[in-house]
């Protein structure tokens, strides 16, 4: 075994190992030269070569077309990428809002958590707000919750009635809004 040092290495005190003999360099270059003239070959074949060659291109092309989908995917990520950033802005400067404004994005989220909105009222005071109505036992919770996160809400006052069915009360009769599932978090 030949030890090579060179400058570098002298200076920490390191032997390093000769990595490969003159005969492995000669015939590494041996063997890719014979893989180019075997491609070469492959492709300049005169009774497939012709085939062989159009057939790379087609697969060239496909995959050039298979990279127009990263464009789809670019543009999602970076509308992804705008919606996380608006929100995190509304998040902080959308904090206030006028009583009208609020009472629109509360009704706009009672429509999405319970199955009959228009069985309950809702009054917006300086950021308090006020849900009067009908509502069923099993939507109550995420009704409160979900219109406790809307920003803008400062504190939420249920004064709503709460019915485990529909039964005779008149505001919840009928199909309604179909259910979604409760979040998990």
């Amino acid at each position: 075994m030949r030890l090579i040092v060179d400058r570098t290495t002298r200076r920490r005190g390191i032997a390093v190992k000769d990595r490969g003999h003159p005969f492995l360099k000669s015939a590494g270059l041996t063997v890719a030269g014979l893989c180019a003239g075997m491609v070469t070959e492959y492709l300049l074949d005169p009774e497939r070569g012709r085939a062989r060659r159009a057939k790379i291109r087609d697969k060239s092309a496909r995959a050039a077309h298979g990279m127009d989908g990263l464009t789809g995917v670019s543009r999602d990520l970076t509308n992804r990428g705008r919606g996380m950033a608006m929100a995190a802005r509304y998040r902080f400067t959308g904090r206030t809002a006028d009583d009208a404004v609020l009472h629109d994005r509360v009704r706009a989220e009672l429509g999405r958590c319970v199955s009959h909105p228009h069985a309950l009222q809702v009054r917006v005071d300086g950021g308090s707000v006020t849900l009067v109505g009908d509502v069923l036992a099993d939507e109550e919770k995420m009704a409160k919750h979900a219109v406790k996160r809307i920003p803008g809400v400062k504190n939420v006052d249920t004064q709503w009635t709460v019915h485990e069915e529909p039964g005779d009360v008149p505001t919840l009769q009928g199909k309604g809004r179909r259910k979604r599932s409760q979040p998990t978090s």
